[in-house]
This record gives structure tokens, C-alpha cells and sequence, in this order.
């Protein structure tokens, strides 16, 4: 386990994550959202994840069933991490917001978040 530290594009919100990213499924989803954005999926504990600044920077949307709550920053846009639909007692961290993270050296599973219903269950613990 390592303690990375996330951010926004302009810093405003600002976050720490504990995980062993080498043994943590990564996540890639075609869904309607997570295309547009780019999301990189790290799906953690709550108590893996600590709030450093900018709370009250970040905004909320919800679509579809309103279940999962994301979250960008209200200054540039950017989504670090929010709280899915398909682990509402976790938190997903969009891995492309930690600049220690070496991207090409990681294993990412690719999840059709198109057929979302159809496809959750291969994700849930």
C-alpha cells in the first residue's frame, strides 16, 4: 500500500489515496460518462480516501438513476473521483488525477459500462 496524492487540473481540490495500484483492478468504462471524461477507474474504501482541500470547490451531477454521485471541480472541470452506483460505500478515484501514477505501466480491464446491468456484477467484491 502507497499513499498518492490527487488533485484537479488547478489544484483547488485537492486528495490523498492508500492503495497497491500493482494488485488493484484499474477500470476502463465505455459508459456515456466515463468515455467523455476519461475516467481511469480505482475503485477504494472511504477510509482509503482523505479529503486534503477544496470540498466546497466541488460540484455534483447526477444522471439515469441518480445513484452515483460525481463529482468535479466548479473551477476547471475536472472530475478526480466521485462516489459509483456500483459501490456507493466506496470511493472511485479517476487515476489520470494522481501525476505519480505511471499509466503505461499499468494493467487496465476495460468494463462496458454500456450494458451496465449486464456487466456490474464482474466488478462487485
Amino acid at each position: 500500500m502507497r499513499t498518492y496524492t490527487g488533485s484537479c487540473h488547478c489544484g483547488a481540490v485537492a486528495f490523498e489515496v492508500t492503495a497497491d495500484i500493482d494488485h488493484t483492478t484499474i477500470l476502463d468504462c465505455n459508459c456515456s460518462i466515463c468515455r467523455r471524461k476519461g475516467f481511469l477507474h480505482l475503485i477504494v474504501e472511504s477510509s482509503q480516501f482523505e479529503m486534503l482541500d477544496g470540498e466546497d470547490q466541488l460540484r455534483e451531477y447526477r444522471f439515469n438513476t441518480g445513484q452515483a454521485r460525481h463529482l468535479f471541480c466548479s473551477e476547471c472541470g475536472i472530475h478526480p473521483f466521485y462516489i459509483p452506483r456500483s459501490h456507493p460505500d466506496k470511493v472511485d478515484v479517476n487515476l489520470r488525477c494522481l501525476p505519480a501514477i505511471d499509466l503505461d505501466g499499468l494493467e487496465i480491464e476495460r468494463f462496458d459500462g454500456q450494458n451496465w446491468e449486464d456487466s456490474v456484477d464482474s466488478i462487485r467484491d
